[in-house]
């Protein structure tokens, strides 16, 4: 009775944490968020990426992507629906990968507003903790980055990409391919800043290399101000609803 064989599966953590459940752990990962996201009511989310060094007293231009991304993210709860519940139900509530930086800054303006504010968090060696603006129970944490990015994906009702490095980018394109592939619906995705998205990225060489169609292009918008970014979210297909 001793022996760990004799252990009940479910109880036993070396056996889930061996390598014959990845599987089964992948699913834990899915599910959790899941139930604790449909008891809450959030049917649908705005999501904003963008990078977790960007500071409010940074250097450059990082006060002013951060403060944006703050701006906007109350703007999104005050007009989307997070602060409403529509028979059980929250739409447009503010979802970021919930670590620093321009993360932060989006879970900041919704928690200002009033509303719910979800952060999916990935454990990793450096930089992604928790901010302090996420609601507690819709703050996650993750191991595999694949069901992180699903999350993410799965309820979102529109994208904002503000600068950032690879894991922006990583995510940013991940977006790009499932509406690219119309693997997901039609949802408007905005990019902040037009000047720092053409100095690290020369869209239009990936159409003339034939990588692209042209029409590629029009999947997303620029915005340089967050009320930009929700004038052009509205004008796209994404529905205001004020309280």
């Amino acid at each position: 009775m001793a022996s760990p064989s004799y252990r009940l599966p479910a109880c036993d953590p070396d056996f889930l944490l061996g390598d014959s459940m990845r599987g089964v752990r992948f699913l834990l990962e899915y599910a959790k968020a899941e139930e604790a996201l449909r008891a809450a009511g959030v049917r649908s989310t705005v999501v904003v990426f963008g990078s977790a060094r960007t500071r409010a007293n940074g250097p450059g231009r990082q006060a002013d992507w951060y403060a944006a991304a703050r701006a906007f993210g109350r703007i999104a709860s005050e007009r989307g629906g997070a602060l409403t519940n529509h028979g059980a139900f929250r739409d447009n509530v503010i979802a970021t990968g919930g670590g620093p930086g321009v993360m932060e800054a989006a879970n900041r303006g919704a928690r200002e507003a009033g509303a719910p504010t979800i952060g999916f968090n990935i454990s990793l060696p450096f930089e992604q903790e928790p901010n302090a603006y996420t609601t507690p129970e819709l703050t996650f944490r993750f191991h595999y980055f694949a069901m992180r990015k699903m999350h993410l994906a799965m309820r979102a009702n529109a994208l904002v990409v503000f600068p950032g490095g690879f894991g922006t980018f990583d995510e940013m394109f991940e977006l790009l391919t499932l509406r690219q592939t119309h693997k997901a619906p039609p949802i408007p995705i905005v990019l902040y800043d037009e000047d720092y998205w053409r100095s690290v990225i020369r869209f239009e060489a990936l159409i003339e290399h034939g990588m692209i169609a042209e029409g590629d292009l029009d999947l997303f918008a620029f915005a340089s101000d967050a009320e930009a970014i929700w004038d052009i979210l509205v004008a796209r297909g994404l529905e205001e609803i004020r309280r």
